[in-house]
């Protein structure tokens, strides 16, 4: 019988101690998101104002300058993309072209030794 009152008392005091520890829990995870919110709705009130203020066209909505603007922001980014790869591609042809011509150079430079390496052979026959 002892054994029981312990178990039930052991039980009754898990439970307490569970039901505190939910309370907290939801507490924290309230408050937390009370802050989230607060933050991203101060953040989104500031941004809508600055767009607002200095970015809107004549009879233009925040949402429609917002579009806007991340439009042109896009078609700025595709433009540079682009521009790095034409850079690219060119600086391939100059090194390719740079290439031909060491490739060229060496080739002449080969044929060259060959002809005095004949020379001297040619020479040394005759002496």
């Amino acid at each position: 019988m002892a054994k029981s009152k312990l178990v039930k008392a052991n039980e009754k005091i898990a439970e307490g101690v569970v039901d505190g520890y939910k309370a907290i829990e939801n507490g924290v995870v309230s408050g937390y998101k009370k802050i989230e919110e607060g933050v991203a709705g101060g953040f989104t009130k500031m941004t809508d104002k600055f767009v607002d203020q200095f970015l809107t066209k004549d009879d233009e909505t925040v949402e429609e300058a917002k579009r806007r603007i991340a439009a042109e922001q896009a078609a700025r980014e595709a433009a540079a993309r682009n521009e790095a790869e034409a850079r690219a591609a060119a600086q391939q042809v100059i090194m390719h072209g740079v290439s031909d011509i060491g490739k060229a150079s060496m080739e002449a430079g080969m044929e060259a030794a060959r002809a005095s390496v004949e020379a001297s052979k040619r020479a040394a026959k005759h002496d």
